[in-house]
């Protein structure tokens, strides 16, 4: 392997690509989830371990249950408020035509955070794009350009129509949108493509696919036998490739995804420096070209969990 290839994929392995999401922090989340919410002494851990490893992005939402005061509570109390890269989602069930309720809603978010600028502010819902030339981006670009409140304007999307839509809305610079190893859908629209050509940032969710890429199949919920047939086929392909669905799923992402930001969540300390871990390790690009061959076409109510069963 040649020095610039090496330094490429020292680059892709760097701790700083990965997002810690904080939703655990604030509620139970996940269909893999054993432990439920942590409590704040392992929430400090958590993020403690983040930033020792190099993490200094942190993800949450205002739906996320306590999950804004929480992290907030552990930034201070570490010190590292000020430094940290810290992204929210407005509550998809506000006004957000309504400037007065939007304005409140950013200082609760900036009080419990106990910042003074969020890095992102993310609509949470895609639809709510359709607001944005109806006031809803006015009131937005308000708050970075003229009050300094949020650096960057955000979407999350679960359609690669609607993040291709918000690529192309002017003073938007993020979109965060799911994709894994099996699903393939903004890979197939070009929406990385897109960004990078346009100069903005993706955020990868979703990676594990709330965990269910990484539970053993005997464990998957009855209602959820259905994903069985592709989850078998992943613990063949993981098997063959010879490591683990875990590092794989990892793995897949920083490889193929290049220039993004990936999110991760987690329960415990020891999940997170497992996920650091595999993400330092360095796997053949073949294992991810022969996965792209492999799971081309994965049932959407599969990749959706909003369309799972309770």
């Amino acid at each position: 392997m040649q020095s610039n290839e090496l330094n490429k994929s020292d680059q892709l392995s760097q701790p700083s690509r990965l997002v810690l999401g904080a939703v655990q922090l604030g509620m139970s989340y996940g269909i893999s989830n054993r432990t439920g919410q942590p409590d704040l002494k392992t929430a400090e851990d958590i993020i403690k371990t983040a930033w020792e490893s190099g993490i200094r992005e942190f993800d949450t939402a205002q739906t996320y249950g306590e999950s804004e005061k929480v992290l907030g509570h552990c930034l201070s109390s570490l010190g590292i408020t000020k430094e940290a890269t810290i992204i929210s989602k407005i509550h998809p069930d506000l006004d957000h035509l309504n400037l007065t309720k939007m304005q409140e809603m950013l200082e609760v978010s900036l009080n419990n955070l106990k910042c003074d600028q969020l890095y992102g502010y993310l609509i949470h819902r895609e639809d709510l794009l359709d607001q944005w030339d109806k006031g809803l981006g006015k009131i937005l670009v308000n708050f970075v350009e003229k009050e300094g409140l949020v650096k960057n304007i955000g979407v999350s999307v679960y359609s690669p129509e609607r993040a291709i839509q918000a690529l192309k809305t002017e003073h938007i610079s993020i979109v965060q949108l799911s994709s894994n190893i099996l699903d393939r859908r903004f890979e197939a629209a070009d929406v990385f493509r897109l960004a990078d050509q346009l100069g903005k940032t993706i955020y990868v969710r979703s990676v594990f696919l709330q965990g269910l890429l990484i539970m053993d199949t005997k464990d998957i919920p009855l209602q959820m036998r259905f994903t069985t047939p592709v989850l078998k086929k992943l613990v063949m392909f993981a098997q063959e490739a010879g490591i683990s669905r875990h590092a794989l799923a990892l793995e897949y992402v920083k490889q193929a995804y290049p220039y993004a930001k990936i999110i991760i969540g987690v329960e415990t300390c020891e999940q997170l420096k497992n996920n650091v871990e595999k993400w330092q390790r360095k796997m053949a690009a073949s294992v991810v070209e022969r996965a792209q061959e492999d799971f081309k076409c994965v049932d959407e109510l599969i990749l959706n969990p909003s369309l799972w069963p309770n």
